[in-house]
């Protein structure tokens, strides 16, 4: 914390934040005092959108008070499911009835945005169990809702598993990929039902609740990171602090890099409105383009280019052709 600190005091600022993010990790459990003092220290308060990111089973009404008083308005929480089944086997602590309780204690506090992340492809999970998230969601109406589906590293030890064809990890239980984009278009149309409609892959919200700091990545807009790992980018050129926390605390292993040409392509096409190709896009990219667009991946909307619903469900295999 004295690090993560120094580094903002230290930051020249030569714009205003009017959004704050605190992800990765679990920075919930920094100490209701040790967050105040360090959102004192960033400018711009109070901001369009503070949010932090939070595990569900710790939230007591004094820290969600507590986050409000230091500036906080939003808060995303890491639900991931609300099957008891399925939340065992990741590990988490929560139930869905505690899930229900702290999303209730975080209105009280006032806190008007809330995100609840749910993973589709979870080790015993099914087409009933992900309706049974899916209809929590509903009782609980938040704003925002993210939906990730499960992407297994091979060097993960389920990776490992699953290439040798075990059953340690729940491997034996895990939904196929098939599955897998069953579950996101069920989602889709579920969450379209309750007026939560899809703005990028894997994020959707009521209207006017969309995550305003997100949007900037995907916008290519400028944006500064502080701790261990954090990433920067100041619309041209990307860095990044050393990754491990010695790294950080020694000051090495910071990085930076031009940032790639093509990238406002295919981040762009994240989004559900689509990206706006300029003319050396549409001359560099004229073959990959028409061949999804015949395809039924990509589609035009005048000078708009956006993914399909298909082209969704298959965006690695666009993106990679607007990659290098």
């Amino acid at each position: 914390m004295a690090a993560l600190r120094e580094e903002i005091r230290g930051y020249e600022w030569a714009w205003t934040p009017d959004t704050v993010y605190l992800g990765g990790g679990t920075p919930s459990n920094i100490a209701a005092a040790d967050l105040r003092d360090l959102l004192a220290l960033v400018p711009g308060r109070p901001w369009v959108e503070s949010t932090i990111e939070a595990a569900p089973g710790n939230i007591t009404p004094a820290l969600a008070r507590a986050w409000v008083e230091a500036g906080i308005t939003r808060v995303s929480l890491g639900v991931q499911s609300f099957v008891e089944t399925e939340l065992r086997r990741t590990g988490r602590r929560h139930t869905a009835q505690i899930v229900a309780e702290e999303v209730a204690g975080l209105r009280d506090a006032g806190i008007g945005d809330i995100n609840i992340d749910l993973i589709a492809g979870l080790s015993a999970q099914n087409e009933s169990s992900w309706r049974e998230s899916l209809d929590w969601v509903e009782r609980l109406a938040p704003e925002h809702v993210s939906v990730y589906m499960l992407e297994v590293d091979e060097d993960s030890r389920l990776g490992k598993e699953l290439l040798l064809g075990g059953v340690r990890y729940g491997a034996l239980d895990t939904p196929s990929d098939d599955a897998i984009a069953a579950f996101y278009e069920v989602a889709v149309e579920r969450l379209a039902g309750m007026g939560i409609a899809r703005y990028e892959i894997s994020n959707f919200a009521r209207p006017g609740h969309e995550s305003r700091h997100n949007l900037k990545y995907w916008r290519l807009d400028p944006y500064v990171g502080f701790g261990a790992d954090a990433h920067s980018f100041d619309g041209a050129t990307r860095s990044q602090n050393g990754e491990t926390m010695d790294d950080y605390l020694a000051g090495r292993g910071r990085q930076s890099e031009p940032a790639a040409p093509d990238e406002r392509l295919f981040i762009g096409l994240r989004l559900s409105r689509g990206v706006r190709p300029d003319a050396e896009e549409w001359r560099r990219f004229d073959g990959p383009i028409r061949r999804f667009l015949d395809d039924g991946l990509l589609e035009r909307d005048g000078e708009l280019l956006r993914l399909t619903n298909r082209g969704v469900l298959l965006s690695n295999e666009v993106f990679q052709e607007f990659v290098g």
